[in-house]
């Protein structure tokens, strides 16, 4: 399944919605490589990619919400933590184990699928607070 970046994904911050798409393509990078063939070699770089880029991503997410005085801050905040918890423990799993075919099919659901609910749900009650400022 490719992930697209619709209208109701946007949230009228461009920073943000640019790092949204940027987030995307990764996971869709992913699975166009696994239509190859190609995924267990792409899963190293995308792990890799979102590890580091989530926390670059969250950390302007999380500034934007201080700054806004977000009120609901501190639970935007747990979300963020346990998703790059999530994203570690697959990076580990990925040293420990290998590229394994299954450990590219989790990469697709737990990180494709929870970016864009994420996204969806959470995301956008921090753009309509911004958008209220």
């Amino acid at each position: 399944m490719v992930y697209q970046f619709t209208k109701d994904l946007e949230t009228g911050n461009a920073a943000i919605d640019s790092e949204h798409r940027q987030l995307i393509q990764a996971i869709n990078d992913l699975l166009s490589a696994c239509s190859s063939g190609k995924g267990r070699g792409e899963l190293e770089k995308t792990t890799h990619f979102l590890s580091e880029y989530t926390a670059k991503h969250f950390s302007h997410e999380e500034t934007l919400q201080k700054q806004s005085r977000y009120p609901d801050y501190i639970n935007h905040r747990k979300y963020h933590e346990n998703f790059k918890k999530v994203v570690k423990d697959l990076c580990g799993r990925l040293e420990k184990e290998g590229p394994t075919i299954a450990l590219v099919g989790q990469v697709n659901t737990a990180i494709g699928g929870w970016l864009v609910n994420h996204i969806k749900h959470e995301d956008t009650k921090l753009a309509a607070h911004l958008k209220a400022q």
